[in-house]
């Protein structure tokens, strides 16, 4: 099996404006491939989102691995922007052009070619491979894995393993492999004023005077130190709002959307005690409306991390740092429940950006990578050349 397979596999899903929560026809064109190599195919829709599992059992009872990913891409942005049409799917060189090429097409395809390449090779293995793939990762994520991985459990089809294949890696594939994510708790904080004319502030209540003080507070809060594991928990803003748009009129009330990125020395509910305290010192009238996104994931010991450092290590011959940096990924959703989980993907320089591209031969190595992985994991008894 060539890194050819795999690009070929990754043009036809790039050129699938599935931008999220669509998934245009990328899920067909991948049950279509798995079906031909042996896998029972389930779609299993939630809402609006499609969602696919498919599964490969092998010979012998042994562990469940599930490859994980989304068909799902965000938004283009000006089209003019780019320099090569982003649902073209064009090759220059050894560059993969196209959104979603690197986050996350890229890697489905080398999932797809190393499960493939493993069985072609295998005549027989203890376990099991999945596919859980969703369309709903890039925008609410509240159909897809979420609801896939709770419909697996609830009916006794719980993944031990499960490779994630978002783009992890920073300057050459698999120097940086993901075993756990910081938690995500956003807010909108309203703060109540009193809406009056500027040339009478003794009758009104000023919301954005209010808010500044508490803005600074908040700046100087340290939540926690974090640990080995994870950095200290960060406090952002991201959106504030007030104002009549009259330039004499002191504004009624002020809105403010805010993120902590969380590490697992915090919990939900004491960022929300803390933060609703600081905010109590400074003000009266206010509401704060909570989102949890997920919660901090960490995964320590177990097979699947040897399993990854070896393949990188046998395939790429470097050493990976095994890291919790970055944003959210639906590893979230899959690690409490007791599944070994670790994100493994190409370089992610460009991702989400105009012109978002990938390498050809890095795809081939991902391919490769991905198949020495299920062979550590699923003990295949005999090859055939």
């Amino acid at each position: 099996m060539s890194s050819d397979d795999t690009v070929l596999l990754a043009q036809s899903l790039i050129r699938q404006s599935s931008v999220s929560p669509e998934d245009g026809d990328c899920q067909q064109i991948m049950a279509s491939y798995l079906k031909g190599l042996g896998f029972e195919i389930e779609h299993m829709p939630f809402g609006p989102v499609k969602n696919l599992w498919a599964t490969y059992k092998g010979d012998e009872p042994g562990p469940l691995f599930a490859f994980a990913g989304h068909t799902d891409v965000v938004p283009t942005g000006p089209v003019e922007a780019w320099n090569i049409p982003p649902f073209e799917g064009r090759v220059v060189g050894d560059i993969l052009h196209g959104r979603g090429a690197a986050d996350m097409k890229g890697s489905l395809a080398a999932m797809m070619t190393a499960a493939s390449q493993f069985l072609s090779k295998s005549d027989s293995f203890a376990g099991s491979i999945g596919f859980l793939i969703t369309s709903d990762e890039e925008d609410m994520a509240i159909d897809g894995t979420i609801k896939v991985i709770e419909t697996l459990i609830n009916r006794g089809e719980k993944p031990d393993y499960c490779l994630v294949g978002e783009p992890s890696s920073g300057k050459v594939l698999g120097d940086v492999v993901r075993v756990g994510r910081r938690g995500s708790l956003s807010g909108k904080l309203t703060v109540q004023g009193i809406q009056g004319h500027v040339a009478y502030p003794d009758d009104a209540d000023n919301p954005i005077h209010r808010a500044g003080s508490i803005i600074e507070e908040l700046n100087r809060t340290h939540w926690d130190n974090g640990n080995e594991y994870f950095p200290a928990t960060t406090f952002q803003i991201s959106n504030v709002h007030a104002g009549t748009g009259a330039g004499n009129v002191i504004p009624g009330h002020l809105t403010l959307e805010f993120n902590l990125r969380f590490s697992t020395e915090s919990t939900e509910a004491d960022l929300k005690t803390r933060f609703e305290a600081v905010v109590a010192s400074h003000c009266t009238d206010f509401d704060v409306d909570w989102r949890l996104s997920g919660v901090p994931f960490l995964t320590t010991g177990g097979h699947l991390i040897p399993a990854v450092q070896h393949a990188i290590k046998s395939k790429m011959h470097i050493d990976t740092e095994l890291s919790t940096s970055g944003g959210t990924s639906d590893g979230r959703f899959i690690a409490p429940h007791g599944i070994e989980v670790v994100e493994l993907g190409p370089c992610n320089a460009t991702i989400h950006k105009v012109d978002e591209q990938v390498s050809i031969s890095s795809l081939g190595k991902l391919a490769d990578v991905y198949e020495e992985i299920l062979i550590q994991l699923l003990r295949p008894r005999e090859a055939v050349s």
